[in-house]
C-alpha cells in the first residue's frame, strides 16, 4: 500500500493554458480517492500526472515520501485502468490478464496460477478461454481489471472506467470495484464526472473546477457542508435549490419576493445565497404556531412538474418566476398532484447553507 501526497501539483501547457493549478491534498494508504469535477476541469490530467504520462509544471509529488516528479511510468508501481479497455483483440482473456506476467518473464507454471487467482477474484473463471469480442462490456471491464490486479501495484489509478456501460452495469460494477479495493486493500484514485460514482464508491472526494480544487472531503461532508455554491450545485440530483437575495435587518429577502423570513442569526446586511436541498422542503400546511415554534419558512406555488421515479417523486414548483425542486419518498400523497395546482411548501431554518456574495460558505 502507499501513501500519496501532492504539494501545490500545477500543469501549464506550452501554449499557457492552465489545466491544473497548485493542488494539494493526501491519499492514506488503502483509501479510495475520487477526483470528480465536469468535463474540462484537470481531473484527468491530475491522474496522468500521478501516472507519469502527463509532466508536472510545479509542484511536488510523493510516494510514501519520496518524491515521483522524474520517476518513470514503469517504474511507479501503478495499475491503470482506462475508460477504453484497450484489451488485445487476438489474446484470450487467459493471455490478456497473463500479459504483464509475461513481459516480466514469469514462468509459465507461476502465470497460470496468478491468473486463475486473479480471474477468480473477479469472477472470470469460466471466461478464460474467450476472445474480448465474446465477452459483455461489464465483462471486458473486469479483464482490464483483473490485468491491473495482477501486476500487484501499490496504487490502482482508474480514468473514468464506467462510462462506456449502461446504467445498470455502472451500478454493479460500482459495487464490484469499491468491494475488489476494499478486499485487495490498495491505495486507489478514482476520476469521474458522474457525482453519483462519487458519492458512493469515495472514502473522500476532490471537487475539482476550471482546474481548481473546490474542495477536498468525505462525501457526507461534502454534501452537508459545501465550502461553495459550485460544490453545491454540482453534487446532490436533483440539485440544490440556490435562493438569491439580500438580508436586511436579520432578513432575507428573495430576488422574486417568493422567500422571505428571518434567519435568527448575528450576519451582515448584504448580498447572499440561500440552498436548500430538495429532500429538506416537505410539503402541506402549516399552523401558525408552528412557523414560530420550529422556526419553519413557508411559502406556496404552483406545480411545474412532477416526476415519478418509482421509489421517490421530484415535484418543480414555481413561486413567481424561481423553481423550487423537492424530493419526497411519500408516493401516494403524490399521485393526486396535477400540474398548475398550487400548494404549500416549507422547510426549517437550520437546513439552510448560506453563501456570501463571492459565493462561499458562511
Amino acid at each position: 500500500m502507499s501513501k500519496i501526497e501532492l504539494k501545490n501539483i500545477s500543469k501549464i501547457y506550452k501554449n499557457g493554458v492552465t489545466a491544473v493549478k497548485n493542488i494539494s491534498f493526501e491519499v492514506n494508504e488503502g483509501e479510495f480517492i475520487i477526483l470528480v469535477g465536469p468535463s474540462g476541469c484537470g481531473k484527468t490530467t491530475l491522474l496522468r500526472m500521478i501516472a507519469g504520462l502527463e509532466e508536472i509544471s510545479s509542484g511536488v509529488l510523493l510516494f510514501n515520501g519520496k518524491q515521483m516528479n522524474n520517476i518513470e511510468p514503469k517504474d511507479r508501481d501503478i495499475g491503470m485502468v482506462f475508460q477504453e479497455y484497450a484489451l488485445y483483440p487476438h489474446f484470450t482473456v487467459f493471455d490478456n490478464i497473463a500479459f504483464p506476467l509475461k513481459i516480466r518473464k514469469v514462468n509459465k507454471s507461476e502465470i497460470k496460477k496468478q491468473v486463475e487467482e486473479v480471474a477468480d477474484i473477479v469472477e472470470l473463471s469460466e471466461c478464460l478461454c474467450r476472445k474480448p469480442a465474446e465477452l459483455s462490456g461489464g465483462q471486458r471491464q473486469r479483464v482490464a481489471l483483473a490485468r491491473a490486479i495482477i501486476r500487484k501495484p501499490k496504487l490502482f489509478l482508474f480514468d473514468e472506467p464506467l462510462s462506456n456501460l449502461d446504467a445498470k452495469l455502472r451500478v454493479q460494477m460500482r459495487h464490484d470495484i469499491i468491494n475488489l479495493q476494499r478486499k485487495l486493500g490498495v491505495t486507489s484514485i478514482y476520476v469521474t464526472h458522474d457525482q453519483v460514482e462519487a458519492m458512493t464508491m469515495g472514502s473522500k472526494l476532490a471537487v475539482l473546477k476550471n482546474g481548481v480544487m473546490q474542495q477536498f472531503d468525505t462525501p457526507y461532508n461534502i454534501y452537508n457542508s459545501p465550502k461553495n455554491i459550485f460544490v453545491a450545485d454540482f453534487i446532490g440530483a436533483p440539485q440544490i435549490n440556490l435562493f438569491k437575495g439580500k438580508i436586511n435587518n436579520n432578513t432575507f429577502i428573495g430576488a422574486d419576493n417568493s422567500i422571505i423570513f428571518h434567519l435568527n442569526l448575528e450576519i451582515q446586511d448584504g448580498e447572499y445565497t440561500i440552498g436548500v436541498r430538495p429532500e429538506k422542503i416537505f410539503i402541506g400546511q402549516c399552523e401558525q404556531t408552528d412557523i414560530l415554534i420550529n422556526n419553519i419558512i413557508y411559502t406556496s406555488g404552483s406545480i411545474e412538474n412532477v416526476e415519478y421515479l418509482g421509489n421517490e417523486v421530484y415535484i418543480y414548483i414555481k413561486p413567481n418566476n424561481s423553481t423550487i425542486r423537492v424530493k419526497t419518498h411519500m408516493i401516494s400523497e403524490m399521485k393526486n398532484l396535477h400540474i398548475g395546482e398550487n400548494i404549500h411548501i416549507y422547510f426549517h431554518r437550520e437546513d439552510i447553507n448560506i453563501f456570501d456574495a463571492t459565493g462561499n460558505h458562511i
